[in-house]
């Protein structure tokens, strides 16, 4: 069991609707939490960083391992 934290920008509802949508798509992903005051997207499951950030990335999301600046 892997958990990925990332930083990614949401801003509006719609970009954190997309986010949940794109992150639910994921296989083996077991649960998701978003914290949007600190821009921070935390992936539970059989998931790697690279397969969260490219599920990001087909809704146009940048996303950067957390703690990284």
């Amino acid at each position: 069991m892997a958990v990925v934290e990332l930083k990614v920008g949401m801003h509006c509802e719609r970009c954190i609707k997309a986010i949940k949508k794109a992150i639910k798509t994921i296989d083996d992903m077991e649960s998701y939490q978003l914290e949007t005051e600190i821009n921070k997207v935390t992936v539970t499951g059989n998931v790697t960083s690279e397969e969260v950030v490219k599920a990001l990335q087909k809704i146009g999301k940048t996303a950067t391992n957390w703690g990284e600046d």
